[in-house]
């Protein structure tokens, strides 16, 4: 074989594919997965994240509850899994990374791959900042400190709201407007909270403007503490802006560098440590979202939120924003168009069904969501039974869900302390589990260009995390929450959907959608006449045309970035869009390297030498195998 000869043992018949060593330089090749089921768990770490807990769960009852999963079914069929495995067959066909592998597919897209480069940098930096946190609240928890349930501390206002104290003041009510509630540090009845505000008391929950009843809660300002604990402990917030960026908050930077030490431990050797540690971090936050759930649905009010969760609203599905939520969700949660998948299945035997792969785990992900809900919003449900409230005056979504509502609840279970680390230790870990694929993306970027470092890849692994680490500094001060806001808002957004829409036209336009037919088969994954219809149908068309649609959408409901109340300046805004730019800029750069390297016309959409089977083909093929895997004739359209 070319560029020197290979040896290896040929296990790979066995589950096993081993490491390759190039004798003829000495470098080591590249090193593989143990057994196939690592990399379905490696797949499941990933896409199954912080995601899934508190972004979905809001979206699904924000557009019409149970009607909502119609559009994000119908845009995981459309967008997230072809896409996803398109990335699979890139990867594992060519065992190259995003950078190697979309510059051998056709010159003209050699810069698609350092696009993702970008791209799953700026979410490696900012995403280790929200695993951070949760290592705060795990840590607290664990040391029995759950201060987000005071209003004792030093930092709380007058508005604090706290359901612990709450539940005291209202062990007597009996419906009336006498009853009593926690407010403005004291228990207060209700009757007198209507008259400060204007109104008239009625009963228990509600005041009577004229004839009209209105909740007592809706003209009273309240904080829950948790949130003054999460923006004022945790964030450090304070009076914070742009131009004043605050104090550094050194027990972030503690947790942030701890955080970054324990991803660096799991992917210390690549995926030949990284396979071992997902049979953890894969599996075993099921075990706490089911024991969370348990507990959930047997609280008081549990019913209420789950019923709220599911009530399917029709109409939302003719309102353009609900399909644009699904379809960015899809991408939010799936993790595709940032070249991970592809790095991940660079490991692969190049016999592995990752047809298989795809469909399980992307099902398994759609239905991990729609679970999460349930624990979400039976807990949700609890809540706004205790402080006498609707269900959607507690339902938020991200952090707000996270380290605010959800925490708060958990105060009010029995053993809050165990419940607490449970819910905490279950973010961690699904938030280090997605992290795997970013760090592995980054370290086989660096040693495809240098396969020297092979040797040395401890050492690639602890520089990447170093910098990143470096990187998310900013976001340990007052103001980094708007640093990291800023990132997640431009970065996971339209300039994601086009890399994804590039991906697409890679393979099914430019290299050919009957050739990878083709190579899939060569593959020995047999797919039928209906599937090679579906997978042609989306890959060419479909995932294109949706994936403009969204990006039309996305600038049709356009708003500046901002967080709570606060709206950024411009120059912020501005740095934004050039964050967003940044990782689609390097695109129209590696067509002009393309063109000064003297590609022309056709010359640009036609694979290089590179572009080829794994070596691992070589590794004892399956015996089913078909023995014609001579390319049918070339099919680029690209050109014309």
């Amino acid at each position: 074989m070319a560029g020197g000869d290979y040896t290896m043992n040929p296990s790979e018949a066995n589950g096993k594919v081993p490491a390759q060593v190039n004798t003829s330089t000495g470098t080591p090749e590249k090193a593989a997965w143990g057994r196939p089921l690592e990399f379905i768990l490696a797949c499941l770490g990933y896409a199954v994240g912080l995601g899934n807990v508190w972004r979905f769960p809001y979206l699904a009852y924000r557009n019409g509850g149970g009607a909502f999963l119609i559009p994000f079914f119908l845009m995981m069929m459309l967008i997230g899994l072809p896409l996803f495995f398109l990335e699979l067959y890139i990867g594992q066909y060519t065992s190259l990374g995003p950078l190697k592998a979309f510059e051998a597919i056709a010159p003209f897209f050699s810069g698609l791959g350092y696009c993702t480069l970008v791209v799953i940098s700026l979410i490696s930096v900012y995403y280790m900042i929200i695993v951070a946190w949760t290592l705060f609240y795990t840590i607290v928890s664990i040391a029995g400190n759950l201060d987000w349930g005071s209003c004792e501390n030093e930092f709380n206002t007058d508005f604090c709201y706290s359901g612990f104290y709450d539940a005291q003041c209202r062990i007597n009510n009996t419906g009336q407007s006498t009853d009593l509630t926690y407010y403005l540090r004291r228990c207060i009845s209700i009757g007198e909270i209507c008259m400060s505000t204007g109104y008239e008391p009625y009963d228990g929950r509600y005041c009577l403007n004229g004839t009209e009843t209105i909740p007592w809660y809706s003209n009273v300002r309240r904080t829950i503490a948790a949130e003054e604990y999460y923006t004022q402990r945790v964030l450090g917030r304070g009076d914070a802006t742009w131009e004043n960026w605050g104090t550094i908050q050194w027990h972030l930077v503690g947790c942030l560098a701890l955080a970054w030490f324990v991803a660096f431990l799991c992917v210390i050797k690549g995926v030949q440590s990284a396979g071992k540690v997902v049979y953890f971090t894969a599996l075993f936050p099921y075990v706490m979202l089911t024991a969370l759930l348990i507990r959930g649905v047997t609280l008081e009010g549990a019913r209420d939120g789950i019923v709220f969760y599911l009530t399917p609203d029709w109409s939302t599905l003719l309102d353009a924003r609900v399909w644009g939520d699904a379809a960015s969700q899809i991408f939010y949660s799936f993790g595709v168009a940032c070249g991970s998948l592809i790095t991940l299945a660079s490991y692969n035997g190049f016999y592995n069904n990752c047809h298989f792969d795809t469909i399980f785990v992307c099902f398994a992900n759609f239905l991990t969501s729609v679970y999460a809900g349930f624990a979400i919003f039976s807990v949700l449900g609890f809540q706004a039974e205790l402080m006498g409230v609707q269900i959607d005056d507690v339902a938020e979504q991200g952090p707000g869900l996270a380290f605010v509502a959800y925490p708060e609840a958990l105060l009010q279970m029995p053993i809050p302390q165990f419940w607490s680390i449970l819910f905490f230790l279950m973010l961690f870990i699904l938030g280090l589990g997605s992290q795997f694929a970013g760090i592995e993306a980054i370290n086989t970027a660096i040693v495809d260009q240098w396969p020297q470092f092979r040797k040395r890849y401890w050492m690639v692994t602890a520089t990447t995390c170093f910098c990143c680490f470096i990187l998310g500094i900013p976001m340990c001060f007052s103001g980094g929450v708007y640093l990291f806001t800023l990132l997640e808002w431009n970065t996971a957004s339209w300039a994601i959907l086009l890399i994804g829409l590039a991906e697409s036209a890679a393979v099914a336009w430019s290299y050919g959608i009957n050739r990878a037919m083709n190579d899939l088969a060569a593959m020995n994954m047999k797919l039928n006449a209906v599937l090679r219809f579906y997978w042609k149908a989306t890959w060419a068309v479909v995932l294109p045309a949706a994936s403009v649609a969204v990006v039309a959408f996305i600038f049709s409901d356009w708003t500046a970035p901002s967080y709570a109340d606060y709206v950024f300046p411009l120059f912020a805004d501005t740095l934004g869009w050039l964050t967003a730019i940044s990782t689609i800029i390097l695109f129209p750069v590696g067509v002009g390297w393309a063109l000064y390297k003297g590609y022309r016309g056709k010359e640009l959409f036609t694979p290089t030498e590179d572009w080829k089977p794994s070596s691992r083909a070589l590794s004892n093929p399956p015996n089913d195998i078909s023995s014609d895997t001579n390319q049918t004739a070339y099919d680029n359209v690209a050109y014309i």
